[in-house]
């Protein structure tokens, strides 16, 4: 009986992060995910308190592209160790029954505020300025937002491209994400022999 439970463990233990850091929610976990009361401007002033960025998350319980993003970006540490230092993430579940208070005061489950931020499928990650204007909700004062599965350069490039506040200097530059994101490829593949060059 003793080496079955040994077994069992060993078995556990070699499984990939993605595999064991599952909630009882059924969302995907990472160190660097908040547990807060959702209350949005309480998570904003901590997140300023501590000099990071807020993101809000959106997942949902059986998420095919949530479970890769955790398995190919977020296993990543150079990306984790970024977000992690740079951000104050919570989890949103896009079916939960949790209460979200927004910035403008308003008091919905997850599920009633995922339709009233317009969230239609996961992952969904929702950017938030380090000020929100009075009377504004979450999404009416994001600063970006990634809808949907992406690789890791696509993804590592907008939690920088957010960070550096690229967002509030485009109209100056004329660089808005896309163009960011193909600069930041570019230098990437100029440190990787052409055989290597990757286009995301």
């Amino acid at each position: 009986m003793k080496h079955l439970i040994a077994g069992a463990l060993m078995a556990l233990m070699t499984l990939p992060a993605s595999a064991q850091d599952m909630g009882d929610d059924g969302l995907h976990k990472q160190p660097w995910l908040r547990d807060t009361f959702k209350d949005l401007p309480e998570d904003l002033a901590e997140a300023n308190e501590e000099g990071k960025r807020l993101v809000l998350f959106f997942e949902q319980r059986g998420c095919s592209y949530c479970a890769a993003m955790h398995r190919e970006v977020f296993s990543d540490p150079e990306v984790s160790q970024y977000i992690e230092e740079n951000y104050f993430v919570v989890q949103m579940n896009l079916h939960g029954s949790t209460e979200v208070t927004d910035f403008d005061g308003e008091t919905l489950s997850e599920r009633d505020m995922a339709r009233k931020w317009r969230v239609l499928f996961t992952p969904t990650i929702v950017f938030l300025p380090e000020s929100v204007p009075e009377g504004q909700s979450a999404i009416e004062a994001q600063v970006a937002v990634m809808p949907g599965a992406f690789s890791k350069g696509t993804s590592f490039d907008m939690f920088t491209w957010v960070a550096g506040k690229h967002y509030e200097k485009q109209d100056e530059t004329g660089e808005d994400f896309q163009r960011y994101h193909a600069r930041m490829i570019q230098e990437r593949n100029a440190l990787l022999p052409e055989s290597e060059h990757r286009f995301d």
